[in-house]
């Protein structure tokens, strides 16, 4: 006798599906209609998309297919009662219902666990909502006298979905905005956190993840690091049924490191720690963050393209052996840890010149991630530019964020253009909104063209090797990298905006705004 009635076949498979699926993807979008047919809500299903959303357990798809799903369940656990045997596929489709029904019972309560440890600062207290999960689980799988595979690892899911949740809590409070290229930036997010295959990852990669170095490339002021946040913020942390408790802080885990602003000593010092007399200054032994950091924790390596070759040298050996020492020591020391990287220089070029490392960037490069410009997203959406002025002014003037919000709008409007291109990103956004406030006004500081990305369009001309439809390209992206516009780029040139718009090459604008 088959466990599913023909009837709910097509609900029963699609909602297997959505267990593992991507929710930032299509993909959850064609299984939730698959599931619910006739009664899918096609004006509901992009909930994904704004970052109250981490309450899609209120959207009506998600409510009717979780109410389809427990009657499915029912039956199915009425059938198992008089006839236990049951097929190994059927009884895994049985048990990924079990995994979306219990996982949106208790969605609530990993968040008032979350938020409660972020408001402490503290890691999260005895979960005693584990016994009622625990109870709901074994009554779902129970089989005769014994139980489904699924029983044995209760604590290994209660934990995969308090990762779960930390996730979408972690991709919406650091990634605003609903264009294509900021819900392309969360399902990216997804799949560095729980890679492509969920399954896979919950069979086998859930705590190996720390193998796999992040680096997060983009233009300057694009977020990166709010990018590395809510990826190493959202690792998953085994749950102990004895004391009812995570094994580890998930607030406190986090280590960022700017390289940048920091001398090469004081990077190997800050990094790899170092004992007493090292260098000058040096009046006691000192941890590192690679020392300091534990072993579900996550060190940020922001600006890694400025990294010394001598400490590139040693960086390669921690990724490689997991093993380092501090200054002056011998000592070898092991880290556990993630290791996530961010840059916005152009490493491709780096390795060329042998500023960088070839086989560092192919030890960071597991797990790549690349953040798009401000002009990407706006393009695709120009509602996200009153979101993203929204949030800022809500940081500066709380309850009068709208007011500020409004001014801010209209002031861009009027004096930059829904054009303009933010060559500063996000980062020159918010000082725009910051001017505006205090000024009633902002002025755009003219990003030079750096001399070798000049240099280099002035050889290639010289030297007779650019096609027309090149030449153009490239003469359009100067003129739209040194106006910021395309219709004042299209005046100055004798050509529709639309076209310049469609000659622009997008590295060589990066190169030409100094990495920027």
């Amino acid at each position: 006798m088959a466990l599913f009635d023909p009837a709910d076949r097509g609900l029963v498979e699609a909602v297997s599906q959505l267990v593992y699926c991507n929710p930032f993807l299509p993909e959850r979008i064609e299984f939730e209609q698959a599931a619910l047919g006739e009664q899918f809500d096609p004006g509901d299903a992009h909930w994904n998309i704004r970052p109250e959303s981490i309450d899609e357990h209120d959207h009506p798809n998600v409510l009717l297919l979780l109410k389809h799903t427990e009657a499915v369940l029912d039956a199915a656990r009425q059938k198992l009662d008089d006839h236990p045997a049951a097929s190994e596929a059927e009884i895994a489709l049985y048990e990924d219902l079990v995994l979306f029904v219990l996982y949106h019972r208790y969605r609530e309560g990993f968040d008032r666990t979350m938020l409660e440890a972020m408001e402490r600062g503290a890691p999260a207290k005895r979960v005693m909502a584990y016994d009622s999960f625990s109870d709901d689980a074994v009554k779902l799988l129970r089989l005769g006298d014994g139980a489904m595979p699924m029983a044995d690892d209760l604590p290994h899911y209660f934990a995969a979905f308090f990762q779960i949740r930390r996730a979408f809590y972690n991709i919406f409070q650091f990634i605003l905005g609903a264009s294509e290229p900021t819900v392309r930036l969360r399902a990216s997010v997804w799949q560095s956190i729980f890679s492509h295959d969920m399954r896979r990852y919950r069979r086998v990669l859930y705590d190996r993840m720390a193998d796999f170095t992040t680096l997060v490339t983009g233009p300057s002021g694009t977020g990166k690091e709010l990018i590395a946040r809510a990826v190493g913020l959202s690792r998953y942390i085994p749950f102990d049924p004895k004391t009812r408790s995570f094994s580890a802080d998930f607030a406190g885990s986090f280590l960022p490191l700017n390289l940048s602003a920091l001398t090469p000593t004081l990077i190997e010092s800050e990094l790899f720690g170092h004992v007493r007399g090292t260098f000058t200054g040096a009046v006691d032994d000192r941890q590192g963050w690679l020392e300091v950091c534990p072993p579900l924790g996550t060190v940020f390596l922001d600006e890694i393209g400025e990294l010394d070759g001598g400490i590139q040298v040693k960086l390669l050996r921690v990724l490689q052996s997991r093993t380092f020492s501090r200054l002056g020591e011998t000592t070898q020391r092991r880290f556990d840890g993630k290791i996530i990287a961010a840059t916005n220089r152009d490493l491709a070029a780096q390795m060329r010149d042998g500023v960088f490392r070839e086989d560092l960037y192919y030890r960071l490069c597991s797990d790549l991630i690349v953040t798009p410009s401000l002009r990407q997203r706006l393009d695709s959406d120009p509602a996200e530019l009153r979101e993203l002025i929204m949030y800022i002014a809500a940081r500066l003037v709380d309850d009068e964020a709208a007011e500020v919000t409004d001014e801010v709008e209209r002031w861009i409007d009027e004096h930059l253009g829904d054009q303009y291109a933010w060559p500063g990103n996000v980062r020159e956004l918010e000082q725009c909104v910051r001017n505006v406030l205090v000024h009633k006004s902002y002025h755009p500081t003219v990003v030079s063209a750096s001399g070798g990305a000049r240099q280099s369009i002035a050889d290639s001309m010289l030297a007779c090797e650019l096609t027309a439809d090149e030449l153009l390209q490239r003469y359009c992206t100067l003129m739209y990298v040194a106006t910021g516009s395309y219709e004042e780029a299209g005046r100055r040139l004798g050509l529709d905006r639309r076209t310049v718009k469609a000659k622009l090459d997008e590295d060589l604008m990066t190169k030409l705004r100094g990495g920027a």
